[in-house]
């Protein structure tokens, strides 16, 4: 299978500078530079739907997934009532992401328990397959049961009609909720990712397919980092090294942090303990300066376009299936342009 190319929209901070214009720009000209998918993310910034929507009237080939709609946020029914309307108005080019969160998100933004995700995400998948087969909606579980007992709802089907093609990619980290991606799920979103350490997430991957009688081969594997493009490596991974603290400090509480747990199954133990440590002791600095220098290239593709074509032949030899491209540049017209670089290389090495 040829290696795909993806960008992200969105973040965590989105939204701030009222920026949605550039936002679409970006997407159009990548649309025109061949990349296949384009994700949006959802955190406390731009929610993950309406800018897929918007975006779906003003590209024609794309593909426009969701990366990822927290499930804490929307009821299972109306998930499947939204992905079913985004797969209609973008003719089919609608992929639905999922994701638990954290607990920071989930009960501090969204008033919800964040206990027990992976079964929440379990109960989720399933209603919403329900939906996407045109069945009434009638189920018991844990965390879900429709329709609400004592009262006088009653089991219900969607109007849109059936649509059971929509994939289904989920973005998970911890083994468990890996194996689940594995078992269930058409695609995996991954983050703290090396193609070095594969492994420490696509062994799970492995054993929740194989449980469901399927292989690795059937999941989707999407992943990338940021691309750059220059010989003064040590200043790009220097500049680097604070949004990778980041990561490993402040992406979760210090209880529960499953990006840094990644990074420690994926060979980087003490270092993202000690990263981690210092950035909740408010030593920012301190803990940007204890990223290795390794990790962050593992993390990253940085370089010459030698470095960066190397970088790609691992992860298309790691087995990724579509790599997201974060490009840099002060511009847009810089970003365009290194993500259009990155695109030909990859057509070049994995076509």
């Amino acid at each position: 299978m040829p290696l795909r190319t993806a960008i992200g929209i969105g973040g965590a901070a989105s939204g701030k500078g009222r920026d949605f214009e550039r936002v679409v720009e970006f997407a159009v000209e990548a649309e025109k530079l061949g990349v296949d998918v384009a994700w949006s993310a959802e955190a406390w910034g731009y929610d993950a739907v309406a800018p897929l929507a918007f975006l779906a009237a003003r590209t024609q080939r794309i593909a426009l997934g969701s990366g990822i709609m927290q499930i804490s946020a929307r009821t299972p029914s109306m998930t499947a009532m939204t992905a079913l309307t985004m797969a209609t108005i973008s003719n089919d080019r609608f992929l639905l992401g999922l994701g638990a969160s954290g607990p920071q998100v989930v009960e501090g933004l969204q008033g919800q328990p964040f206990a027990q995700p992976i079964r929440r995400m379990r109960e989720t998948i399933e209603i919403v397959r329900m939906a996407f087969r045109g069945e009434k909606l009638c189920y018991q579980g844990r965390h879900h049961t429709l329709p609400r007992p004592g009262g006088e709802g009653k089991p219900l089907r969607l109007a849109q009609p059936p649509n059971p093609g929509i994939p289904i990619y989920l973005a998970t980290l911890g083994p468990r909720g890996l194996e689940l991606t594995g078992e269930l799920a058409d695609g995996w979103l991954g983050t703290s990712f090396t193609p070095e350490h594969a492994g420490a997430h696509l062994d799970h991957l492995r054993r929740g397919a194989e449980k469901a009688g399927r292989s690795l081969d059937d999941i989707d594997i999407v992943v990338g980092g940021g691309v750059q493009f220059g010989d003064d490596v040590e200043a790009m991974v220097a500049a680097r090294k604070p949004g990778l603290a980041f990561t490993l400090g402040a992406m979760g509480s210090a209880k529960t942090n499953f990006y840094n747990d990644a990074y420690k199954r994926g060979g980087w133990l003490d270092a993202a303990t000690e990263v981690q440590r210092l950035w909740i002791a408010g030593k920012r600095e301190e803990a940007a300066a204890k990223v290795p220098d390794e990790m962050v290239m593992q993390s990253s593709l940085l370089g010459t376009e030698e470095m960066v074509r190397e970088r790609i032949r691992r992860y298309r030899d790691a087995g990724v299936n579509q790599l997201r491209i974060d490009p840099a540049g002060r511009s847009m017209s810089d970003r365009l342009d290194t993500l259009g670089r990155a695109v030909e290389i990859v057509r070049q090495e994995c076509d």
